[in-house]
């Protein structure tokens, strides 16, 4: 009888009789369309996984790279402006990319929030469901406990005295007494003929590790609130001189965006002396700073006398809510040039910047007006002027024991006639022409304190003046200190809850999670007495290198407790 044409015909035994083989024409399986509720909900599942919290940490670090690359708007606006002049044609593209505005630019500011909201949505739900576990009693032992990587078995002969029947369940008592003793939460399961307890701890564990994501959001939450009340300003200060804590004053200023810059608190810092002592020459370490102290005086309304106090690095203080740290310091030399009818043109302490450890240092002098032409000087001071091999100047001490200072002369234009901001310690020579030192034909101008030398072209004199007006080298120039002045309410939230972190992260690293088991039954071998089978087994959650002692002690206190002979050994022992 040959089969009908409705009935699928097999050839290979291995299907079944009713297998259908479609076609290309026939119906295909279709998968349920999602929806856009099914979307956006596949969509938050993938956005609040540990997996997207982790990836979007990643990818914020590594965006973050750039800002300390390029140089930043509201940090250094004079960086952002000479890398335009520099880098004509690629300066415009980093800047459509945000680049040079990396931290407030919109790409940033979305995987900041989406790690926000990553991290919220993957803590919250494993609250609920580590809350819910907390209130839960411990599992159902399993039936067989052998199945397990740490099982330990023991047969107990029981007294002929002694029914064996109660003597399992208070084998399975002590046993539960034990445990509870060593922190464990347990519950009794107790069946027809088979007594046992079921044990765990290590939720501790898993409270670190909520604990140390939470803190992470308090992290965040903590920087994206106060930090919007911050501010940070540079300001370099020659002593002598006074710092106003005004916008104006501030050499760059960083402000968060609630930040009113026009109600700072208001008070002011002179810088009266700076303290160095440096390792003598001819001693181990000769020229390495020993100390630093910048000595202040600090007035504040009605306060005209003011108070004092030390900056030292490391060492901030603390003035009206703001935090005073010593950043950098150096030597101000005060050069008063003047023109050729002898009217001063410019009289300053100019801070060089030190360019070694034994402070040679390089400074930029800019004279706009009262000369035939705009003039540029730029100047190497050695506190203790010592000479290379090849002729060149260099600093060989940094204290005072030499001073010199020199300097070669640009004349044109400045560069500042059509309102570019310029930074005061670098100058454009590229329009500007060198007329002393190079190969100019004329040597560079040298000064040591108290000196005046002639400047080219009949122009007028230049003079190093002895700030002390003594002679004494040690003080006849002035010293400078460069100050950070900061604000950050934020700062004790982030420090409580970054220690909250690493506190919930040290618990989580160092708790086990474990379950233990034990369980009691009678056996009778042929021709042999009753016995009490001991069983005790130990499963972890994670790597877990102690497990396996953890079940042997509880064996051997347990059989101790039991026996009430911790020297007498099972009659019959089995390890699995």
């Amino acid at each position: 009888m040959s089969p009908s044409r409705s009935e699928p015909v097999t050839t290979d035994p291995a299907r079944p009789a009713d297998h259908i083989d479609r076609g290309g024409d026939e119906e295909r399986i279709a998968s349920p369309t999602l929806g856009v509720a099914g979307w956006l909900r596949w969509a938050w599942r993938q956005l609040t996984s540990m997996r997207t919290a982790l990836v979007l940490l990643l990818l914020l670090a590594m965006i973050a790279v750039p800002g300390s690359i390029f140089p930043q708007r509201v940090a250094n606006p004079n960086g952002v402006t000479q890398f335009f002049r520099d880098n004509p044609d690629i300066a415009p593209t980093l800047d459509a990319l945000q680049l040079f505005d990396l931290y407030g630019s919109v790409w940033f500011s979305s995987v900041y929030l989406l790690l926000f909201v990553s991290l919220i949505g993957c803590v919250i739900p494993r609250m609920r469901h580590h809350a819910k576990a907390l209130r839960s009693r411990p599992p159902r032992t399993p039936v067989r406990l052998q199945r397990l990587d740490h099982h330990l078995v023991d047969d107990v002969h029981v007294p002929a005295h002694v029914e064996a029947v109660t003597e399992a369940p208070a084998a399975i008592t002590i046993a539960e007494r034990l445990l509870r003793r060593q922190g464990y939460r347990t519950e009794r399961y107790d069946a027809a003929g088979v007594w046992s307890v079921s044990a765990e701890r290590g939720y501790l564990r898993e409270t670190g590790n909520l604990v140390f994501h939470a803190s992470l959001v308090g992290v965040l939450v903590s920087v994206l609130i106060t930090g919007g009340f911050a501010y940070t300003g540079q300001r370099v200060i020659v002593e002598g001189s006074t710092f106003v804590n005004s916008l104006s004053d501030y050499s760059s200023f960083t402000p968060g965006r609630f930040v009113d810059d026009t109600a700072l608190d208001p008070y002011s810092l002179t810088l009266d002396r700076f303290d160095v002592t440096y390792e003598l020459p001819g001693t181990p370490g000769a020229g390495q700073a020993g100390d630093f102290a910048a000595r202040l005086t600090i007035r504040a309304p009605g306060d005209p006398d003011g108070r004092k106090d030390v900056v030292r690095v490391n060492h901030p203080i603390d003035v009206a809510g703001d935090r005073i740290y010593l950043l950098g310091n150096g030597y101000a030399p005060t050069i008063t040039i003047r023109n050729a009818e002898g009217e001063v043109v410019y009289s300053e302490s100019q801070p060089f910047l030190p360019q070694d450890g034994m402070m040679t240092s390089l400074g930029i002098l800019k004279v706009p007006d009262g000369l035939p032409e705009q003039i540029g000087l730029v100047g190497f001071f050695y506190p203790t002027q010592g000479t290379l091999p090849s002729g060149a100047y260099t600093s060989v001490y940094p204290d005072l024991v030499n001073p010199v200072v020199t300097f070669n002369v640009f004349s044109g234009s400045l560069g500042i006639d059509d309102g570019t901001p310029r930074s005061v310690y670098t100058l454009d020579t590229s329009g500007m022409t060198q007329v002393t030192g190079g190969e100019t034909g004329l040597e560079s101008i040298e000064l040591t304190p108290g000196q005046t030398a002639n400047l080219p072209n009949g122009w007028g004199t230049i003079t190093f003046e002895d700030a002390a007006g003594t002679g004494d080298l040690l003080s006849s120039v002035k010293r400078f200190v460069s100050l950070q002045i900061q604000r950050d309410g934020g700062a004790i939230w982030v420090l409580a809850f970054a220690s909250i972190a690493t506190t919930g992260l040290i618990t989580a690293l160092l708790v086990p999670r474990r379950r233990l088991w034990v369980k009691a039954s009678l056996t009778a071998p042929d021709g042999a007495p009753q016995l009490l089978r001991l069983e005790y087994a130990g499963l972890a959650r994670g790597e877990d290198p102690q497990l396996a002692q953890v079940v042997s002690r509880l064996r051997e206190e347990h059989l101790a407790a039991v026996t009430d002979d911790p020297t007498d050994p099972p009659t019959d022992k089995e390890t699995l």
